[in-house]
Order: C-alpha cells, then structure tokens, then sequence
C-alpha cells in the first residue's frame, strides 16, 4: 500500500475534489481515467501529455504498469517515476484502475461496495477519499506524543 505520507494522502485527496467538480472523465482514456487523474495531480501535466505519453506504447494503464522500466526512456516510464516517488507501489496504481484493493474496498460501506464500479465517477471519488482516510489513520495512528503525566508542574513563587 502507498506510504502514509502527508504528499500522498494530498494527492489523493485533491485528485478527488478535482473529480468531485466534474473535471473531464473518461474511463478509455489514458489521461482523464482513474489513474491519468492521479497523475494529473502529481505531475502536473495535462491529461492531453499524459495520453500522448502514454500512446507511445502499446496497452492501457494495467499493461503500462507490467512493461514500466525506470530506465527505458520513455514519457510514459517517467510519469509512473513520478508517482512511484512521491510513495505509491506499482500494485496501487494497478488497483486504482480497477478500484480493485481489498483494503480499501473493506473500508467502503457495504451497500456502496458491492455496487462499486472501476468506471463511473463518484466510484473513483468515494475510493479516493477512503484510501487517503485509510492512510490518514495509518499515518496519524504511527505518531506518539510524549507523556506530560510525569512532569511536575511548576510551582509559582510569589514575590513582594
């Protein structure tokens, strides 16, 4: 699962507030589906470089992410870098596609679960806004404060 980072948990987060208030989606589109929104928001490339780059190899986002190679050279390669360097696995943008992790399918509420599809806007968002609240626990539950119970309190002396 990607790194419970604040970066990571932003990118999620404003990925699908732009879904939210109807950004171009297109579930066939390499750069306004589930994953081209996401990289959208971390590259800050349009969904037309995004497509563009990713036409320059065969297959959709699932295929794109097999054949990745860090070292190939190609548009597509340094865009999944991207995401892949900001904290997301291979694995996640796999399942963003589908809307496919069970863990975060586990954290939507039943009756919305079942009917969960990979290509109908509100889907995405309601997956987006769980997962980043899934790594927000995670990142929030891995944060100790120190215990204050053992310090004493200060005594005031009053002076004349």
């Amino acid at each position: 699962m990607a790194q419970p980072t604040l970066p990571v948990i932003q990118a999620l987060r404003a990925t699908a507030q732009r879904l939210a208030t109807q950004a171009p989606y297109q579930w066939g589109h390499m750069g306004s589906c589930n994953c081209g929104h996401l990289a959208q928001t971390i590259t800050q490339l349009t969904k037309a470089e995004i497509h563009a780059r990713a036409m320059q190899r065969y297959g959709d986002w699932e295929r794109q992410i097999i054949d990745y190679c860090p070292t190939s050279g190609l548009p597509i390669d340094q865009t999944i870098d991207e995401m892949l360097a900001l904290g997301f696995t291979r694995t996640d943008l796999t399942h963003l596609e589908r809307l496919s992790d069970a863990r975060i399918r586990r954290e939507i509420p039943f009756e919305r679960r079942n009917g969960l599809r990979h290509n109908q806007r509100d889907d995405v968002v309601l997956y987006l806004r769980t997962w980043a609240d899934l790594l927000e626990r995670d990142l929030l539950a891995g944060i100790s404060l120190p215990s204050f119970d053992a310090t004493p309190l200060p005594v005031l002396v009053a002076t004349r």
